[in-house]
């Protein structure tokens, strides 16, 4: 049960998760092996309690890390070598498409860019050394098969690395559906309540976790006891806050589809998505994130200036409802009017008469 996942055993005396350990070195004399602690940069017993919760939700080793770009850049850094292939989403998350074109190109690895709609990647995947799936992606929500994508790694001896940041693995598995590592932004919708950057990786083969964890030590991209501690905190509450925010999200997503102002909608909950079937198959809701399109910059700025209750912030998946219009950042091919809209735990009906009275201010 996620709510327990980590905690202490109910029937052994103490708090129900104990506090964060603050130390970078331990008591250690003699053998340094026969110590489970000895210097923080290898461990600390607030990692271990979090990656307890992440194996129960994931089905699988959980590694974490400092942050979600730390976790992405350690699945590049295990798994690819100098004259390797990735593929991936051509609408990716930026910073990971930056990643591949700045560091992995530098070092010899070539990155192929491929759209995810239509399971595209799926057909470029010669030669290919680690497939990089995102579903749904960032900010566009467009969605692929996994299972699909991940049996036609295989018949090319491909790894398949999921980006899981905006489903979660409460309402996504990829694990499960076969592939060898899925990464989190946990700053997001894992933990919920923007106070923290943290970032984890899981998988099922315990070399590769093995090498995640070295990774993490050689290269210092740990995690703060503090982060850690509050991430796993805020994880008892997963269930109920992704449950309340994805049906607003749904609500949310009806409601704009039938506003003139606004131009697309992007949502795969909604049955005219390209993707809703398969998100229907393999996700057990649809996210909390909508986007939309307002066509202009103008027309995008004049909804964010008319919002009261919604605040105007980068990020997604806490429980204050948030939009930014995503092309001020560059990167992602959008329009300029591109809005995504981060659906929060606030009651459906406030966030909805908060949308329309700022959809009200859209003119021209």
């Amino acid at each position: 049960m996620i709510l327990h996942a980590g905690y202490r055993p109910t029937r052994e005396g103490g708090p129900f998760l104990a506090g964060p350990q603050f130390s970078s070195t331990y008591t250690a004399p003699g053998d340094p092996s026969q110590h489970d602690l000895t210097y923080g940069r290898f461990q600390n017993p607030t990692w271990t309690a979090w990656e307890e919760a992440l194996r129960v939700l994931e089905g699988g080793q959980a590694v974490a890390y400092a942050s979600g770009m730390a976790a992405v850049a350690a699945v590049f850094g295990v798994c690819l070598r100098p004259g390797d292939v990735v593929v991936l989403p051509a609408d990716s998350y930026y910073t990971t498409r930056l990643l591949a074109s700045d560091w992995l190109n530098s070092i010899g690895v070539e990155a192929r860019l491929v759209p995810t709609r239509g399971d595209a990647q799926g057909r470029a995947l010669e030669g290919v050394r680690l497939l990089w799936l995102e579903t749904p992606t960032n900010p566009q929500l467009d969605v692929c098969d996994i299972q699909e994508l991940v049996q036609a790694a295989r018949s090319q001896g491909a790894l398949v690395a999921v980006d899981n940041t905006t489903a979660t693995a409460y309402l996504q598995q990829p694990l499960l559906l076969g592939a060898d590592y899925v990464v989190a932004s946990d700053t997001k919708a894992l933990t919920g309540h923007s106070d923290l950057v943290l970032g984890h990786v899981a998988a099922t083969d315990p070399e590769r976790v093995a090498a995640l964890r070295t990774w993490r030590t050689q290269h210092g991209s740990i995690p703060g006891p503090m982060e850690v501690w509050l991430a796993h905190r805020s994880l008892a509450t997963l269930s109920l806050r992704l449950d309340r925010q994805c049906s607003s999200a749904l609500k949310l997503a009806g409601f704009l589809a039938a506003q003139s102002p606004v131009g697309a909608v992007y949502y795969p909950g909604l049955s005219d998505h390209p993707g809703h079937a398969i998100a229907k198959r393999q996700m057990q809701a649809f996210g909390s994130v909508v986007s939309f399109d307002l066509a202009t910059r103008t027309r995008a700025e004049q909804f964010l200036r008319g919002l009261t209750l919604v605040r105007e912030a980068t990020s997604f998946g806490g429980v204050h409802s948030t939009a930014e219009r995503r092309a001020r950042w560059g990167g992602d091919a959008i329009s300029e009017g591109f809005i995504r809209f981060s659906v929060g735990c606030e009651s459906p009906e406030d966030i909805l008469s908060d949308v329309a009275s700022a959809l009200d201010r859209v003119v021209g």
